[in-house]
């Protein structure tokens, strides 16, 4: 999806790359618009950001595809490579993670939602503008996952914020990407 006044400016813009959950996988991309993020961003026509709404097949996310997508992306448009940034919920949290610790180098910030990473890649994710949503009742990926990542960060001299939810489920990503907040934020945040 492409902002509002794209066509008639020449300015680079902002791109967020958006990495779905497990429901929305397989090959009908139709569903990817079905949460998150690329539901949303219907109702904002004022949106500031290139959207990439990739689809998976379902077996999660592949770092080297990814990274030829956004590759393509930003050949393909007036993209400012200053102000790339990460989301996903929940399979997508987990793929936020994964593609942010194999390329810290690309994003400007990253925004993993109710995902699972691996404490491991702390050292790896450190220098990067984090933040963190998860739902303290999540019965589908515990919140101790976030939690375990927060403080892998902020160990490794990482700033990371955490915004834990305390009545919200495994979607707490409807309440996420409906926050102003959130995109003011990304918006501050340049490589």
């Amino acid at each position: 999806r492409l902002p509002q006044g794209y066509e008639t400016s020449k300015q680079r813009w902002p791109l967020i790359l958006f990495l779905h959950g497990s429901g929305e996988s397989g090959t009908n991309l139709a569903k990817v618009k079905t949460e998150g993020l690329p539901k949303i961003v219907e109702s904002m026509p004022d949106f500031p950001f290139i959207l990439v709404s990739p689809q998976s097949a379902g077996r999660g996310w592949n770092s080297d595809t990814l990274n030829a997508l956004l590759n393509d992306v930003i050949r393909k448009y007036r993209v400012d490579k200053h102000r790339i940034y990460l989301t996903g919920l929940s399979m997508g949290g987990s793929g936020t993670w994964m593609h942010a610790a194999a390329h810290p180098e690309r994003f400007a910030a990253i925004v993993p939602i109710c995902g699972s990473g691996n404490p491991a890649d702390a050292t790896k994710l450190a220098a990067l503008p984090i933040w963190v949503f998860h739902g303290a009742k999540d019965g589908t990926v515990p919140v101790q996952r976030s939690r375990e990542m927060v403080e892998a960060i902020q160990a490794a001299g990482g700033n990371v914020k955490f915004t834990e939810y305390p009545e919200a489920k495994h979607n707490c990503w409807t309440e996420t990407y409906n926050n102003p907040e959130l995109y003011k934020w990304l918006l501050a945040q340049k490589r």
